[in-house]
């Protein structure tokens, strides 16, 4: 039981360091960009992928619903941050890019991120960073795995 407990402890230790820095992560991109978390990650997604993504590809890829996703491309078609477009071989679906005002945005955007996820992973050196990165690689290889076997 006194494994038990500890993989408890480490649960609930990672569960509380993700939602600190996602907290922190929000309210930083609300007071400099008066934006959210998830047009962030739409943003980022569609930065990865210039020729841009159909609805259903993005929701794959943000892991959220498809009238999520709708609901942020919206906001940022409308801001001019995005454009959409219904591809010649079938007109049902739609595509969304980042304009080149979007990719300005997010590059800025990016920079501070990067800047503010330095800042509060810093309590952690460069060997601390690279131990902790492959330590959760392994819990994350392992929770994969007993995924596909439950499948």
């Amino acid at each position: 039981m006194a494994n038990g407990k500890a993989s408890l402890r480490l649960w609930l230790r990672l569960l509380t360091c993700s939602n600190i820095i996602e907290r922190e992560v929000r309210a930083r991109l609300r007071r400099d960009f008066n934006a959210t978390l998830p047009r962030f990650d739409m943003m980022a997604a569609l930065e990865r992928t210039p020729d841009g993504l159909s609805m259903g590809e993005l929701s794959e890829r943000l892991m959220v619903s498809n009238g999520n996703v709708t609901g942020v491309a919206d906001r940022l078609v409308k801001e001019g941050v995005a454009e959409r477009w219904s591809p010649p071989a079938d007109r049902r679906s739609f595509r969304i890019a980042l304009t080149g005002h979007g990719r300005r945005e997010f590059a800025a955007m990016a920079k501070l991120h990067h800047g503010w996820i330095e800042e509060m992973l810093s309590g952690l050196n460069p060997s601390e960073r690279e131990t902790l990165t492959a330590l959760l690689t392994k819990v994350k290889t392992s929770l994969d795995e007993q995924g596909r076997n439950a499948a």
